[in-house]
C-alpha cells in the first residue's frame, strides 16, 4: 500500500522533513513496515521551500553572502540542472538577524529601517554562477523593507546619492537616492527567467503597502513606516527614470509588497512572474504525478486555521489529492476549524497533537514523539481499512474526536 506524506513544517518545532520522518516511523510501526512511503516535504513558498526542493531531488549549494545587516553568513540554495530555488529568508530573513535567531529577541527600529536584501541578490548571482537560468525566488520571513534595492545591488547595480556616493543599506536610505547605475548589472540576467513564489498580493506603497502592513512585524514604529513609505516612493521614481514606466506600473502590481518590496524589484527589473507559492512547490516536487496509485495522502502544518484556508500547504495538497481521487488526512499541532470547515477543505480526517497533550508548550517541545503516536494511529486505521473514518479534532483545545 502506497502512502504519500507531504507536510509543511511545524513552525518553531520541526522542519517538514522531520515531520515526514516522525510520521513515517509511526506508520511503519503500526503496519509492520509494509507500507510504501513516498516522502514529499512541501512548503508554501516561504521558509521551508529549500527543504522541499532538496526533498524533491535538488542539490544543496551554499555561498557566503551579506546578511540583513551586511554581516557575512553562509546561506544555502538548491540546484537541479539549470533550475535553482532560492529561499530569501536564508540570506535576508528575520531569523538571521544578528542576536535574534529563530526563537529569541525581537527586531527593532534600527533593523526595520536598515536591513537589506543584498544577500538575496548575492544568492541569485551564486545560482547564475552555478549555471542556473530558471530561478524560483521563495519569499517570506524577510527582515528588510528596502523595495528589493539590495537585491539589485547584489546583482551589480549602484545606488547613488546626489553627490555620486553609494548609499548605505536599508530602506530608509533610499530617501537620498538620486540615481541608479545599472551599467554593472549582471549580463547573465538577460537569459534568466524568474518566478516569484508568494501569496502576498499587496502593492509596494500606501496603506496596504509593504511598510504599512509588514513593517511593524519587522520592528518599524509608526514614524518608521512613514519614512520607509516615502523612501520607497522615491526609489520608484528614480528607478522609473532609469528603466521607464514599467517601474511605476510594477509598484501597483499584486505582490510588489512581498518580502519588504523584494517583489517589486523582482517584477520591475527581473520580469518575475508571481505565482502562488504552494502551486510552485507542488509543481517542482511533482506531487500530481506521484499521486497515481496512492491509497492515502497525509499533509499538515503546525496550526490548521483560517489562515490555512487562504492557500497554505495543507489546502494545496488536499486540492491536488482530490483531483486524483486520493483521500487526505491532515496532522497538525492544533486546529481552530470546525469539523464542517475541515470537511469542506477536503480532509477525510484531522489529527492534532493537542488530542494527545493539552499543553501547547509540551506539544512544541515533544512534537516528534507525538507525531509518531499519530502516525501509529493512522497506520492502525489503514490496517483496518478505514483511513477516511479517522477522527477529526473539534477545536484547538478539545480532546474529543469526531468523524468528518
Amino acid at each position: 500500500m502506497r502512502v504519500i506524506i507531504a507536510p509543511d513544517k511545524f513552525k518553531g518545532s520541526l522542519s517538514a522533513p522531520e515531520v515526514t520522518r516522525h510520521l513515517e516511523t509511526g506508520l511503519q510501526a503500526a503496519t509492520g513496515g509494509n507500507l510504501e512511503i513516498i516522502r514529499i516535504p512541501v512548503a508554501d513558498g516561504g521558509e521551508g521551500t529549500l527543504d522541499a526542493a532538496v526533498g524533491s531531488g535538488f542539490t544543496r549549494r551554499s555561498a557566503v553572502v551579506s546578511g540583513p545587516t551586511r554581516q557575512p553568513l553562509r546561506a544555502e540554495f538548491a540546484v537541479r540542472g539549470r533550475e535553482a530555488v532560492i529561499e530569501m529568508a536564508a540570506a535576508s530573513g528575520l531569523a538571521v538577524l544578528p542576536g535574534l535567531g529563530q526563537n529569541s529577541g525581537a527586531p527593532d527600529s534600527a533593523s526595520a529601517t536598515g536591513a537589506t536584501s543584498l544577500g538575496t541578490g548575492e544568492l541569485i548571482r551564486a545560482a547564475l554562477d552555478a549555471g542556473c537560468r530558471q530561478i524560483i525566488l521563495g519569499v517570506g520571513g524577510s527582515a528588510n523593507t528596502d523595495g528589493g534595492a539590495g537585491v539589485l545591488q547584489g546583482l551589480g547595480a549602484k545606488l547613488l546619492d546626489a553627490d555620486g556616493r553609494e548609499l548605505p543599506p536599508g530602506g530608509a536610505a533610499l530617501a537620498r537616492l538620486a540615481r541608479i547605475d545599472l551599467t554593472g548589472f549582471d549580463a547573465r540576467l538577460d537569459e534568466a527567467r524568474f518566478v516569484l513564489a508568494s501569496d502576498v498580493d499587496n502593492p509596494l506603497l500606501g496603506p496596504e503597502g509593504a511598510p504599512a502592513i509588514f513593517g511593524p512585524q519587522k520592528g518599524a514604529t509608526a514614524a518608521d513606516v512613514a519614512i520607509l513609505d516615502a523612501a520607497l516612493g522615491n526609489f520608484v521614481r528614480v528607478l522609473a527614470a532609469e528603466i521607464g514606466p514599467r517601474a511605476l506600473l510594477a509598484a501597483e502590481a499584486p505582490g510588489a509588497g512581498a518580502a519588504g518590496g523584494v517583489g517589486y524589484a523582482a517584477i520591475a527589473v527581473l520580469a518575475a512572474r508571481r505565482r502562488p507559492g504552494i502551486d510552485v512547490v507542488l509543481e517542482f516536487t511533482g506531487l500530481n504525478e506521484r499521486l497515481a496509485g496512492a491509497a492515502l495522502v497525509i499533509t499538515g502544518e503546525g496550526s490548521l486555521d483560517e489562515q490555512s484556508l487562504l492557500g497554505k500547504t495543507p489546502i494545496g495538497v488536499a486540492r491536488a489529492a482530490a483531483l486524483a481521487g486520493v483521500p487526505v488526512v491532515a496532522v497538525c499541532g492544533r486546529t481552530t476549524l470546525a469539523p464542517e470547515r475541515l470537511r469542506e477543505a477536503g480532509f477525510s480526517s484531522v489529527h492534532t497533537l493537542t488530542e494527545l497533550e493539552s499543553n501547547v508548550d509540551t506539544c512544541i517541545a515533544e512534537a516528534g514523539p507525538l507525531l509518531e503516536q499519530l502516525g501509529r494511529r493512522i497506520g492502525s486505521q489503514l490496517s483496518a481499512g478505514t483511513p477516511a473514518a479517522a477522527a477529526a479534532n473539534r477545536g484547538a483545545d478539545s480532546k474529543e474526536t469526531l468523524h468528518v
